[in-house]
């Protein structure tokens, strides 16, 4: 008995996850008697001849149950009754249980399978009886069963992954567990118990199909992009080729997705996707990291003219897009800005590259989109400019250091004064004043150019109506608002509440549009009413250097144009200038509205203007910015 029992408690002992695996491989299943009935019911049945299923065990014969000499008492018919019902009990786990079960013998033959196990592999166990499991194992897992298989039976049990090839074709991938079924001191067969794990693999290839892809165009994703160029980097250290790192964005994706919607703007990505592919050769690789960036490196760069095979790619790159491209019945044409970085063995980290990577993409926008720049240290030197600066903008904000500096506007005819426009200044506690060209464009950029404007707009009324209550006559204070602040839908409410506040008469501000913040005409209209309604000035500014429209300009309820200084500088040298200027004032005096040239410093300038019949001037010809203190001085000597 004690071989059985060796055999049986190896069963016993191994589980397969929440399940306690229980074989009944013998004929009658009585070998497990040893296993699981306690030594007075196995010692009833070592009277009993056990077959097992493999043949490996034989016991002599005892007096049967049912056939107890004189004299003995009734208890071991009991024991023997209960036993019974144990093994049926074990019969219908084996039977029923939901991991496959199979009995090899020691050539890895099979001798029995479970109902699970035929489910499995999609045959009956007539049909494999005899015949070795490699035949049934998934190419790829045979060597490692047969090594496995070969320490099982040297008597060490295994847990492994495997997979079957099932009678229609299909693969299934298993959880196994092998165990040695013992004779003696030696190995007779083996128990194979698993479980089914495709579905659950198959899960898991979703979750990391998820994970590292983009479900939109399947293309590889950043995380694993940033693994893959990792990888790349590392390798280059051995073959001391160079990489190159390109982001590109398409140019203006957005017009795309909200003329035509976002299923429109998908369609486009894929197809991008589709010609990007083109350009990479088996060691590139490309991801769509965001929105419409993709990420794309290329490897095996040759040292020493790696500018020049950069510049190659790059025109791969933008040439594959300049085919239209179809959305259904549209057609797109699109362009991309590129930028790129090249990397050395020996280069820093993966977020340093795409960070640099980034401020070259970020560069080429810069340059008017629709073309490459490759990044070098002056970047990264403006990137950390502009990050400064935006800082410390922030901090001027709430520490109050913006002023404002104001600037005459004269009458030509009368020579008074009749404005004055607020310019803002930055009083910077080291740097001391900050003229706006420095920080303006930063501010538009991150943003801030919005509560810079609105302390601008406010300063300069509570300031026209402190003038007035000291004494003077102030003029009307211009403000210039910024395409953020004239694009808010709330822009008539601050601008009446800051009225409200300050206590300043509407007609004491004027505020100045751009001529690029009224591309959207009917929003502008609708805009330049409410304001007007107030009874706020509202003059043009810039006017000939953005959008122009003159059947629209008729339609905005504006009272002013400012010639933009651009034109005003050359008029005595160019004669396309002088044309400009004389056009403006001529068509300005038609249509009922004033006219003022800025920029003006010259008294040949003056006498052009004048004789042209422009209504005002403001420059450094009649007077530079003021601080407060040299803007009350003119208003004593002037007004």
């Amino acid at each position: 008995m004690s071989r059985t029992n060796e055999a049986g408690n190896a069963i016993y002992r191994h589980q397969y996850g929440r399940y306690f695996i229980v074989v009944l491989g013998f004929a009658g299943m009585s070998f497990l008697a040893s296993v699981f009935l306690p030594p007075p019911i196995v010692w009833l049945f070592s009277g009993v001849t056990l077959f097992s299923a493999l043949g490996f065990w034989r016991m002599s014969a005892a007096p049967a149950a049912g056939h107890l000499s004189a004299g003995q008492t009734p208890g071991p018919l009991q024991a023997v009754q209960e036993a019974q019902e144990q093994l049926e009990v074990l019969g219908a786990l084996y039977t029923h249980n939901p991991s496959g079960i199979a009995i090899l013998d020691g050539q890895g033959c099979v001798v029995r399978l479970n109902p699970s196990a035929e489910q499995m592999l999609g045959y009956r166990e007539d049909e494999l009886k005899g015949r070795s499991i490699a035949e049934f194992l998934a190419s790829d897992r045979i060597k490692t069963a047969a090594t496995l298989f070969a320490e099982v039976l040297k008597g060490t049990p295994r847990s492994f992954k495997s997979a079957v090839i099932h009678k229609e074709g299909y693969r299934v991938d298993l959880d196994t567990t092998a165990v040695p079924i013992k004779s003696g001191a030696g190995v007779k067969g083996i128990l194979v118990i698993s479980t089914d794990m495709t579905a659950a693999r198959r899960s898991e290839e979703q979750i990391r199909h998820m994970a590292y892809y983009d479900d939109m165009t399947g293309l590889p994703n950043r995380r694993l992009f940033v693994q893959q160029l990792e990888s790349a980097m590392a390798a280059i250290t051995i073959s001391h080729n160079r990489l190159a790192v390109f982001f590109t964005d398409i140019d203006r994706f957005k017009m795309v997705n909200d003329g035509f919607g976002h299923d429109y703007g998908d369609m486009l990505l894929l197809q991008v996707a589709e010609r990007f592919t083109r350009c990479l050769s088996e060691n590139d690789f490309m991801a769509r990291t965001e929105g419409d960036e993709f990420a794309l490196f290329f490897n095996g760069l040759a040292p020493g003219n790696e500018i020049e095979q950069v510049s190659v790619i790059a025109d791969s790159l933008t040439g594959v897009l300049e085919e239209p491209f179809m959305l259904e019945q549209y057609q797109v044409n699109i362009t991309a800005s590129i930028g790129i970085t090249l990397v050395s063995e020996d280069e820093r980290s993966v977020e340093e590259v795409m960070k640099c990577a980034d401020m070259a993409l970020t560069r080429a926008k810069e340059k008017g989109r629709n073309n490459y720049q490759l990044f070098n240290s002056q970047m990264k030197s403006a990137s950390l400019e502009k990050l400064t600066m935006e800082q410390e903008l922030r901090r001027a904000i709430a520490k109050d250091e913006l002023v404002l500096y104001y600037q005459p506007q004269m009458d030509i005819a009368s020579q008074r004064i009749v404005g004055f426009e607020a310019l803002v200044r930055w009083a910077h506690p080291e740097r001391g004043i900050v003229s706006p060209g420095h920080f303006i464009p930063f501010a538009e950029e991150s943003g801030l150019i919005v509560p810079i404007g609105e302390w601008v707009l406010k300063e300069a009324c509570r300031q026209n109506k402190h003038w007035q209550e000291q004494g003077y006559s102030p003029p009307p204070v211009s403000v210039n608002l910024s395409t953020r602040q004239f694009l808010q839908h709330n822009l008539t409410g601050k601008v009446a509440e800051v009225l409200e506040l300050t206590g300043l008469d509407a007609a004491q501000l004027e505020l100045e549009i751009t001529e690029s913040s009224t591309m959207d005409v009917e929003y502008s209209i609708d805009q330049l009413h409410e304001l007007k309604n107030l009874g706020v000035t509202i003059s043009i500014d810039d006017f000939g250097t953005g959008y122009s429209s003159l059947s629209y300009l008729k339609k905005f309820p504006i009272d002013k144009l400012k010639i933009d200084q651009s034109f005003v500088r050359d008029i005595m040298t160019d004669p396309n200038d002088a044309a400009i200027v004389a056009s403006i004032i001529a068509m300005t005096r038609h249509m009922k509205l004033k006219v003022i040239a800025e920029g003006v410093e010259t008294e040949e300038q003056l006498q052009f203007l004048y004789h042209n019949r422009c209504d005002e001037i403001q420059g450094y010809y009649f007077s530079p910015p003021l601080s407060v203190e040299a803007a009350e001085l003119l208003m004593k000597e002037r007004m």
